[in-house]
Parts: structure tokens; C-alpha cells; sequence
């Protein structure tokens, strides 16, 4: 399963896979229903939920053990990584004013 994120601020669509959407939606408080929104006025709400998850599972990270990569193993992107969009997005929503949209 794919999700597709879109808003009417002057951004792109984004799509995920759907293990990791729906793992960020529930990171911004929301229960993860596909399809659904998110108002523009619970966007703050939900940017500040997402980026202080993202910041804990950085943090978590950071306290384990550096992993030993075998040759030719490519190393895991982090949840970081995933939700760099989807908080530019939200961000972009929130300046204009505007919802985003997820299916």
C-alpha cells in the first residue's frame, strides 16, 4: 500500500509507503485512517507531536551501539529521513493557511 500526501500550499505530493505513513500519521496524533485530513487549524499541533517523535527515535538511536555493516549492506534510512517531507509539507501548510490531504 502506498499513501499519497497533498495539500493546496505550494508544495509537492508526496507518497510513502504505507508501513511508514501510516507510522508518521500516528506520530502527529492522528488515529490513521487512509483516506482523511488534517485541518489547517491542527497543523501546529501535529508538527510539534512529529517532530518531538522524531526527535525521541533519533535520540533512541543515538544511544545504541554503532551497528557493523557487512560488505555490500546498504544501512537502513532513518525515520528521519522518511518524515523530512512530510514535515517541509506540513510546514508549507501551515504558512498558507491550508489542510493536507492523505489517500
Amino acid at each position: 500500500m502506498l499513501i499519497k500526501f497533498k495539500t493546496t500550499a505550494s508544495y509537492p505530493e508526496i507518497t510513502m509507503f504505507g508501513d511508514v505513513g501510516l507510522k508518521l500519521l500516528k506520530m502527529m496524533g492522528r488515529r490513521g485512517t487512509v483516506p482523511s485530513a488534517i485541518g489547517a487549524e491542527d497543523i501546529p499541533a501535529a508538527l510539534a507531536l512529529l517532530r518531538k517523535a522524531v526527535a525521541d527515535a533519533d535520540a533512541a538511536l543515538e544511544d545504541q551501539p554503532p551497528h557493523d555493516e557487512e560488505e555490500g549492506e546498504e544501512r537502513p534510512v532513518s525515520l528521519h529521513n522518511r518524515a523530512v517531507p512530510l514535515i517541509e509539507m506540513l510546514e508549507a501548510a501551515q504558512r498558507e493557511g491550508v489542510s493536507v490531504m492523505w489517500e
